[in-house]
């Protein structure tokens, strides 16, 4: 069985992401938003496949996060943009250790 420190990296202690926030990290050099909305957390890629733009600037509404450049949004549980599906986020996996949250960047 592989440890949990061996595949995940700690970005966060899990009181510091609060319900309707967004938190952005750095992990292995790569920003990824840490976002808390309906009780879930979601780990995605902090930017925007269409610009480049950072969705750190953009907002919640439920579980779709809108991107601030060009109102994109984007389905946080699937990462599909909601006029063309096939445009995603990168999602990455997480965990909750210990009240730490660990994210996989492979």
């Amino acid at each position: 069985m592989t440890d949990i420190q061996d595949v995940f990296v700690q970005v966060l202690n899990e009181r510091e992401l609060q319900e309707g926030s967004m938190k952005l990290v750095k992990v292995n050099g790569l920003h990824v938003l840490l976002v808390k909305t309906q009780g879930r957390i979601f780990a995605v890629e902090n930017h925007c496949p269409h610009m480049y733009c950072g969705l750190s600037g953009g907002s919640l509404d439920g579980y779709t996060i809108i991107c601030p450049c060009h109102d994109w949004h984007f389905d946080l549980r699937t990462g599909e943009y909601e006029e063309e599906k096939e445009i995603k986020l990168m999602k990455y996996e997480w965990k909750i250790e210990s009240g730490k949250i660990w994210a996989k960047i492979e």
